[in-house]
């Protein structure tokens, strides 16, 4: 196992936790194990993470913090930590969707990333394979606690109505997640609506998008390709995204009438099968 010496600090976020841990642990006198016990966790842990093998989660951050009556340090470093787990190219999307003041997204094939559950996140980032399940797991979730701020951002989700019956991660799994999308229902700041199959053809046949609004900066459109993010600020596409997306949304079902759909479905397709 490295040196937590050794490491650079400046390296990267992990590596700074790690070196802050270590440096904050040794001036409390405890040794690994020692600090594991009072936090409720292993030693071992404390020291893969000490020496940036293992990501940190915020539970952990905020037992450490307590332990080491730190101020929040480590709460405050754990947010740089799991956005750095992203990928490079979904990076400074997730920067610019946490400072949005609205968000919009129309989404054909998937729940939007703030709306999933946590197992269907899971089965939906093990399809690429990655070498780090378990860290990009962690940075979707930690995405989602903007939705937790006092004032989160204004959020529109329309998602096509084949979102609800491609059984991602199995029927229990789908139905938990459409009954996360139900408890938004009566969400301040979210609205969900779904655009159902008998619309037809409609204005975004050509693919997913999301809109981002801000206090003081120009509207960006956010879309993906294959392997890859593209971010533009250009006027003329973000008007012709912001028409198509009142589009999609005018041809979409109404908050209620989609939840009801949501529901129909979560019961007959993803209901007990006896």
């Amino acid at each position: 196992m490295a040196n937590i010496q050794q490491l650079d600090p400046g390296a990267s976020p992990l590596d700074y936790y790690g070196w802050e841990l270590r440096r904050l642990r040794e001036a409390h006198g405890l040794r690994q194990q020692q600090l594991g016990d009072i936090i409720f966790c292993s030693g071992s842990l404390v020291g893969q993470i000490e020496c940036a093998k293992k990501i940190p989660t915020r539970e952990f951050s905020e037992r450490l913090d307590a332990a080491l009556g730190t101020g929040g340090l480590f709460s405050r470093l754990v947010g740089l930590v799991l956005r750095s787990q992203l990928p490079n190219w979904f990076q400074p999307y997730a920067e610019m969707e946490a400072r949005a003041t609205y968000i919009s997204t129309f989404q054909t094939q998937l729940v939007y990333g703030l709306l999933q559950t946590e197992e269907y996140a899971r089965a939906v980032l093990a399809t690429g394979m990655p070498d780090d399940l378990e860290g990009l797991l962690a940075a979707r979730m930690e995405r989602q606690r903007i939705l937790d701020r006092e004032r989160p951002p204004l959020a529109w989700a329309v998602l096509d109505e084949a979102v609800l019956h491609r059984p991602i991660g199995g029927r229990e799994v789908m139905r938990r997640q459409l009954a996360h999308l139900l408890g938004f229902v009566d969400h301040r700041w979210m609205r969900i609506q779904v655009l159902p199959f008998e619309a037809g053809e409609h204005a975004s046949l050509d693919g997913a998008f999301n809109l981002l609004r801000f206090e003081d900066d120009p509207d960006i459109i956010y879309t993906e390709d294959l392997i890859s993010g593209h971010m533009t600020a250009n006027p003329d596409t973000v008007r012709e995204a912001s028409l198509r997306y009142a589009h999609v949304q005018a041809t979409a079902l109404s908050v209620e009438d989609s939840a009801a759909l949501i529901t129909r479905v979560m019961e007959e397709r993803y209901g007990d099968p006896s």
